[in-house]
């Protein structure tokens, strides 16, 4: 059997950035460091970070006070930080910055005074904090072109659309067309709000999955952007599992297979496609051959507020070897 592997997969530079953000402060202030939500998507990640030190939480009212508090890459309401501002709580905030210039067209949209349809998944964080952005009634969710056929805004002719960052494309592209057809005047952002790396993973994956027999993707079940590879696999008619690891692969489906396709949602570690790579090796499988792909170069910086306690943590321990 021959592996094929897409690029890009894996991590992202949202969510290298949030983990980052959490080996910092538990770096700088120890043990422990609160997060609201899973700050990726990816139980290896969390348990790994959890093991070190790290605290999850449902809400803030979970946290002590006088606690360090990190927001997850999904974003979280503007509630959430009043509530934390309020506690005097010490935030860093790993919101991937792609989520927060969808935040930052709410807020334009709402100066101006426009509703707004979000498009996108019910009950995923990036929605929840996306619409707690604005009062409630001033933003409607459509997750398909059903929705928009239902939908019944105030002022149609004061109207704009946002979208979750990482949604399958193609759907999206649909959902839209449908929002334009039913309302003229509809306003959108400049350029699609899906981000980067969700665009680059599922054009790898339509490029690698007509030419194998099999398509893995590493990622959870409740990542968003990892669901949407799998989906855009079986839409090609190859057959498709979402997998979180190694221990998940079942030797039955690689009977009469000769190609397998491997990618990994944006917040799935590399080491995970590596242990499915060894285990496929020890059934039979060939050395992985990288295809061709995007590179990508993007890197977004931590929040000041981090950078600068490292500063002052490297001078005062270059102060005090200078004073011995």
């Amino acid at each position: 059997m021959e592996i094929l592997l897409a690029n890009p997969r894996g991590f992202c530079a949202g969510v290298n950035r949030a983990i980052q953000i959490v080996d910092r402060a538990l770096e700088l202030f120890g043990a422990p460091i609160y997060v609201r939500h899973e700050v990726v998507h990816n139980r290896h990640v969390v348990e790994d970070l959890r093991a070190r030190g790290a605290i999850f939480v449902e809400e803030l009212d979970e946290v002590p006070d006088a606690a360090t508090v990190i927001f997850s890459a999904h974003g979280v309401p503007i509630a959430v930080r009043q509530h934390a501002a309020a506690r005097g709580l010490s935030v860093f905030d790993a919101t991937c910055p792609l989520v927060t210039k969808v935040h930052m067209e709410v807020k334009k949209y709402s100066r101006d005074g426009m509703e707004m349809v979000l498009i996108g998944h019910a009950g995923h964080p990036e929605v929840e904090g996306t619409m707690g952005q604005v009062e409630e009634g001033m933003m409607y969710l459509v997750s398909n072109v059903t929705d928009v056929a239902s939908l019944t805004p105030r002022n149609p002719e004061k109207l704009a659309y946002i979208t979750q960052t990482t949604l399958s494309m193609d759907d999206t592209a649909e959902v839209i067309q449908a929002l334009r057809v039913r309302f003229p005047h509809i306003q959108g952002p400049k350029k699609d709000d899906i981000c980067y790396a969700t665009q680059n993973r599922q054009d790898a994956v339509k490029t690698l999955a007509p030419e194998v027999d099999i398509l893995l993707v590493v990622g959870a079940p409740n990542s968003s952007n990892s669901s949407r590879l799998a989906e855009l696999g079986g839409r090609l008619d190859t057959p498709t599992h979402l997998i979180e690891d190694s221990s998940q692969l079942r030797r039955e489906w690689f009977a009469d297979v000769g190609k397998i396709g491997i990618s990994a949602g944006a917040s799935a570690p590399e080491s995970l496609v590596k242990g499915i790579i060894d285990q496929l090796q020890e059934w039979g499988a060939t050395a992985p051959q990288e295809t061709a792909g995007v590179e990508e170069k993007v890197i977004f910086s931590l929040p000041l507020a981090l950078v600068q306690a490292q500063s002052r943590r490297q001078d005062a321990g270059q102060a005090t070897g200078d004073s011995v």
